[in-house]
């Protein structure tokens, strides 16, 4: 099927969704998904998202209760890597989408994304980074002081939804997006540093390093003198668990250029 074919189809869908008639759109979200697999159709997604964001406009009234529709769990179980996982996936996206340009959303919309980054699903998860990034996009500073909460106050899951969402190169664009990121990394790190040992046996724990593991590194590449004195701070603490997710930074290759700062730390992790 060609991208224009994919778009006409989608968009005659999505009127016939908006009418009222939800269920064609919802079955062409899950033959399309590509689910279960090993790669979600994350062009839909997008696709999908940026449809309905373009309508708000005009049909606001109408995309909401579709919306709702979409990412509703209540008649339906969850289940990683099927397609019922993927359509409430392109439902928190598409709903990022729109409250970016639909400024009376956004409080209601954070409070969603709150509750479903603490869903079992990953790509439920990353839906919700996705849709963070959005509205970072549109609202940065709303967007962020957010986050800040979720990563001071939040559980392990939630937490994990913060320091993902602002771990995007591209909103890395004023020094001020770059400072909170920062702030929201330290934090988190600085919880889960202070986390107790039972609690580290947990599946959510586990998931919130595994994403420190990465993001710490993309917000040092984009400020490299304080993200790396925050690093070497970290090597301080004598904490298995933050040396661990010191190393994964150390390892990407964003990092690969800030020779002396990487060798220092290397040093200081033996």
């Amino acid at each position: 099927m060609s991208m224009h074919t994919t778009h006409s189809t989608l968009s005659s869908l999505v009127d016939r969704a908006l009418a009222g008639n939800q269920r064609p759109l919802e079955f062409y979200l899950r033959e399309q998904s590509r689910l279960p697999g090993t790669r979600a159709n994350l062009e839909l997604v997008l696709d999908f998202s940026y449809l309905l964001a373009a309508l708000m406009p005009e049909h606001s009234d109408e995309v909401r209760p579709f919306l709702d529709y979409l990412v509703s769990t209540e008649n339906k179980k969850v289940v990683g890597n099927t397609p019922t996982e993927f359509v409430v996936l392109c439902g928190l996206v598409a709903y990022g989408a729109c409250a970016a340009v639909r400024p009376g959303w956004r409080s209601e919309v954070f409070e969603l994304l709150e509750r479903y980054a603490c869903s079992t699903c990953w790509r439920v998860r990353e839906g919700v980074a996705t849709a963070f990034q959005r509205l970072l996009g549109a609202a940065p500073q709303d967007t962020m002081n957010f986050l800040i909460l979720l990563a001071s106050q939040g559980n392990y899951l939630q937490q994990r939804a913060a320091v993902a969402s602002v771990a995007e190169p591209h909103l890395l664009n004023s020094p001020d997006i770059i400072y909170m990121a920062m702030d929201i990394q330290q934090i988190v790190l600085e919880r889960l540093h202070a986390s107790p040992a039972n609690d580290r046996k947990r599946e959510d724990f586990r998931v919130l390093r595994q994403a420190l593991g990465y993001t710490l590194s993309v917000i040092t590449a984009a400020s490299p003198t304080k993200g790396f004195a925050h690093m070497r701070d970290c090597t301080t603490w004598n904490d298995a668990d933050i040396n661990w997710i010191l190393r994964e930074n150390l390892k990407k290759k964003r990092l690969a250029k800030f020779t002396d700062y990487t060798e220092e730390l290397n040093r200081l992790l033996a």
